[in-house]
């Protein structure tokens, strides 16, 4: 069974850094997609980046581009989340998320995805 755990969340004041780590395990992930998603209150979940564990191109929302970097470390069935500059609206449940191999993959819709973490909470205050 693929698990996710998610781990790096916290309470930053604005302008601060995370980095967000998502451990996976209990699969193969070669062939899959992992994909980075926040959830605000009242909102719905949105995606925030994505990357393939067999590949190096990388996928950003509008909102966190410039300010976001996704990357893996394969040998540690991990991927990471970057993120500077943090601002309020950055406020939210962060997720990971991973996606098994399909030909045609709409990284951005969460009903793509097959296995979700717990979530970690980002908060960023003024």
């Amino acid at each position: 069974q693929v698990q996710l755990v998610e781990s790096g969340g916290g309470l930053v004041q604005a302008g601060a850094s995370l980095r967000l780590s998502c451990v996976a395990s209990g699969g193969t992930f070669w062939t899959s997609f992992m994909g980075w998603f926040r959830q605000a209150p009242g909102k719905e979940r949105a995606f925030v980046a994505g990357v393939r564990w067999s590949g190096s191109i990388t996928y950003y929302a509008d909102s966190v581009k410039g300010r976001c970097t996704i990357s893996r470390d394969n040998a540690k069935n991990t991927v990471y989340l970057q993120m500077n500059s943090l601002e309020i609206e950055d406020t939210a449940v962060y997720y990971c998320a991973l996606a098994s191999w399909r030909s045609a993959l709409e990284y951005t819709s969460p009903n793509q995805y097959d296995y979700w973490g717990q979530g970690t909470q980002v908060t960023v205050s003024s």
